[in-house]
């Protein structure tokens, strides 16, 4: 059984192991500990019970927010959005749905922690399953081709979606009587089973 959960500190190694086993494009664990401190909410993994009842970690997400609009100079104003850095699916556990569920899992709590509006990544444009997840599952649109993007020379598809759908009616975050937030925050962190 496959559980989703927000990523702490303690996961950093796990995470990072994920990444080095399946993709090639590496982060140093510093900058995993920068996301972890920097986004808090914005990260997630999935992990399995070993038959020694140890948890390992068999996918994650890294995300974080993006301080300005970089990947649209002709924005104006500044819009809250998140960045996805890293996604990473262990071969053993793919096609289980499990990167679909730690993406939705992260982009609502992007939106729900940090008011992203919408969210942007990355992908290599040989990845027709990553293609196939973002465009067909998650609804991404292609935005660009950026040429020679990644340090192998090859093109990555720039995409971009929209998060308004997950934006919940601002009544619905405040208690009548108190001017506290309340609602489904919380809920971000309790573990989800796939």
């Amino acid at each position: 059984m496959v559980q989703i959960r927000e990523a702490t500190v303690h996961d950093l190694q796990g995470m990072q192991n994920a990444n080095l086993t399946n993709l090639p494009e590496n982060y140093t664990l510093k900058y995993y500990l920068y996301h972890a401190l920097s986004w808090p909410q914005g990260s997630y993994v999935a992990t399995v019970q070993t038959s020694s009842g140890e948890e390992r970690i068999v996918g994650y997400v890294l995300a974080k927010m993006e301080d300005d609009n970089n990947d649209d100079p002709n924005a104006g104003p500044y819009i809250p959005h998140a960045h996805i850095t890293s996604l990473s699916v262990m071969r053993t556990y793919r096609r289980m749905g499990i990167a679909a569920k730690l993406l939705r899992q992260a982009l609502r709590a992007l939106v729900e922690s940090y008011g992203a509006q919408y969210v942007s990544l990355h992908v290599r444009q040989s990845n027709k399953a990553a293609i196939h997840l973002y465009r067909e599952t998650l609804k991404f649109e292609l935005v660009e081709i950026e040429h020679s993007y990644y340090a192998d020379g090859e093109d990555a598809y720039s995409m971009k979606k929209d998060l308004k759908e997950l934006v919940p009616n601002a009544e619905d975050l405040y208690d009548d009587d108190e001017d506290l937030l309340v609602g489904s925050i919380a809920s971000t962190t309790a573990a989800i089973t796939v």
